[in-house]
């Protein structure tokens, strides 16, 4: 299918648009739509989240009569079912659209395909595929959410050159420069929820907020903690509660009296079923799924961090390098808990890119060899 070049420049204006909405329409997908009539822009939008109107129904609305006869690019297929909001088809089709453009299909087993059928059936010229590896990067929360009900999880660690998170005795502040924990708040802005073990409450006690950066219309992310047996102290900042709400993970074996009192702050003490001593993270996961949580920032110790991908769950890595070595052997590396003998038994990952944040080097990868 040919695309001009003037097909690629609005697609990825549309891109640029719909990238705005980061960190605001979870579990959503991000969208960007723009309208052309005579080579002049119209109209243009994006999606701002949840209950509010989709990318396209603005981009029309800015476009008016004008979008008679016109053409529309837009970064993902338009919904053809009643949601939260009404079907952005028949706005298309009312609105006089001669011709679509789509970057890609949508995802969603239930939806795909529905809204370019609708249009095509309507007489409209509909052509799909252009940037759509693009719209893709785009949406990676949003497909997983719908194709498997739970979250993108994306792991990051901040570690020395020689893989260390910490200290023998547990020191951790700051190994990371004051643009790499800046640009980790700004990830926290862009996640639904962020998640750490019981260990690193104990150790770093943090409040998992949104500080260094504004959230710019985002929702501040669940604070969600695992803790098998209940064992973190009362008087730490997570078990305070207040907002955003903070969620407990743990088992049957957990403190009940302790519970209590948490629950009595506004904490939310969830209790995963299952025959094993250890919080279920699978389980745990599609639980999160289940609160609209489609993208997980883990910011957990490397015990943690090791049965995420142990276990298959884990998707991304965010690996933040200092320019500096401990050399120390009982200092603790970024991922623990496993044992390998021969080298084929290493997590597989594709590097995604490398850039300097600062004085540090952000590592990106998708884990398990990439979707």
């Amino acid at each position: 299918m040919e695309f001009s070049n003037e097909d690629r420049r609005l697609m990825m204006k549309a891109l640029s648009l719909a990238a705005r909405g980061r960190g605001m329409v979870h579990p959503n997908p991000m969208v960007g739509a723009v309208v052309v009539k005579d080579g002049a822009v119209a109209g243009a939008g994006f999606h701002h989240g949840p209950f509010h109107p989709h990318a396209e129904v603005v981009a029309l609305a800015q476009a008016g009569e004008s979008a008679r006869g016109s053409t529309l690019y837009v970064t993902l297929e338009p919904c053809n079912h009643q949601g939260r909001t009404p079907p952005c088809t028949e706005a298309i089709i009312d609105a006089g659209v001669e011709r679509v453009v789509i970057a890609a299909t949508d995802p969603n087993p239930s939806v795909r395909g529905g809204g370019e059928e609708r249009l095509r059936a309507e007489g409209l010229r509909v052509q799909c595929g252009l940037l759509a590896e693009r719209s893709a990067r785009l949406n990676e929360a949003y497909e997983k959410y719908v194709t498997t009900g739970m979250p993108l999880i994306i792991v990051k660690m901040a570690a020395t050159a020689d893989g260390k998170v910490a200290t023998r005795g547990g020191a951790s502040k700051w190994i990371s420069g004051d643009k790499a924990r800046k640009m980790v708040h700004a990830m926290r802005r862009e996640s639904d929820a962020v998640l750490v073990g019981r260990g690193t409450v104990e150790h770093d006690d943090p409040e998992l907020t949104v500080r260094k950066v504004p959230l710019r219309g985002a929702k501040p992310p669940l604070r969600v903690v695992v803790d098998s047996h209940l064992s973190m102290l009362l008087d730490c900042k997570l078990a305070r509660g207040g907002e955003p709400l903070v969620i407990v993970a743990t088992t049957a074996e957990h403190d009940r009296d302790k519970a209590r009192v948490m629950q009595e702050r506004g904490v939310r003490v969830l209790e995963l079923t299952g025959s094993r001593k250890q919080v279920d993270l699978r389980e745990l996961m599609k639980a999160l799924g289940k609160m609209e949580v489609a993208q997980l920032l883990v910011e957990g110790g490397p015990t943690l961090v090791a049965s995420l991908l142990e276990e298959g769950l884990a998707d991304r890595l965010a690996l933040f390098v200092a320019p500096k070595v401990f050399g120390d052997v009982k200092a603790r590396s970024w991922l623990e808990g496993r044992e390998v003998s021969d080298p084929a038994r290493g997590f597989p990952m594709v590097w995604r890119r490398a850039r300097k944040v600062g004085e540090d080097l952000l590592l990106e990868a998708d884990i398990g060899g990439g979707a």
